[in-house]
């Protein structure tokens, strides 16, 4: 058995726009629903979630069937949390609140194996397809991708020494956590929160490193799309179910309550 490609991360590296959606709701059926979409990849998340580790093998079973790429964000950048998640056949990770270059070097350790790295081995991990690809320690690195997020003012002032970590493969500017950061909590479209976002994006573009971001705002996305962005988040299931249920009360007259 051949040691899965990582169609997300080759896309990255080809600088092809990538166009993906939030999962939020625990359990496979919201992810295969999602899958079946049109997207280009799904972020399965158990930081802003009540999302565990143990959801994840079924939630990354129900998208398998899909030609979508699942991106997986462990709730911390954690030595554990990266192992698991790994072993339980994620291959793409984004690991929230990077501040400093060290903070990004730690995450990168913990995605290689020894003598590179610090992952724990296993001989039957999911990843391994329960050990029957055989050089799945030796070759797992290759198609092993690491995002990492930079979402404050301190980080956004470390961000090409944090892009150009060796083995970091993109960053994922957190436009939410930035506004809090620049003393604009809850308003991701202040115009100086903007301002920053488009700097960063220009800014990793620089030094030729893909940047993301998630945004509700659609204008907002096309213009992250023009200045560079390749990987885009443009929804969020929880956000798209309520939208929908109030407008569906709303066109029968029931008040938002």
């Amino acid at each position: 058995m051949t040691l899965m490609i990582n169609t997300f991360k080759r896309a990255l590296k080809a600088g092809h726009s990538q166009i993906g959606i939030w999962n939020t709701i625990a359990g496979p059926v919201v992810p295969e629903l999602l899958a079946g979409t049109g997207f280009d990849w799904i972020l399965l998340d158990t930081e802003h979630s009540v999302t565990d580790l143990p959801d994840l093998v079924p939630m990354l079973q129900a998208v398998a069937a899909y030609p979508i790429a699942p991106v997986v964000r462990p709730q911390a950048n954690d030595t554990v949390l990266i192992k698991r998640a790994l072993d339980l056949g994620a291959q793409t990770l984004l690991l929230p609140y990077i501040q400093t270059p060290a903070e990004a070097e730690a995450a990168v350790r913990a995605m290689r194996y020894a003598p590179r790295g610090i992952r724990g081995v296993s001989g039957l991990t999911r990843a391994s397809r329960f050990g029957a690809i055989k050089d799945y320690v030796n070759r797992a690195e290759d198609e092993l991708c690491l995002i990492v997020q930079v979402e404050t003012g301190e980080a956004l002032s470390r961000l090409e020494e944090i892009a150009t970590v060796d083995g970091v493969d993109a960053v994922f500017i957190g436009p939410s956590d930035l506004a809090a950061s620049l003393g604009h909590p809850g308003n991701a479209g202040h115009p100086d929160v903007v301002s920053k976002v488009e700097e960063a994006i220009l800014r990793l573009k620089a030094v030729g490193v893909p940047s993301g971001i998630l945004t509700l705002d659609q204008a907002f996305a096309r213009r992250c799309l023009e200045l560079g962005t390749t990987f885009t988040a443009v929804g969020v299931d929880m956000a798209l179910l309520r939208n929908a249920a109030l407008a569906l009360a709303k066109g029968f007259g029931r008040p938002h309550g």
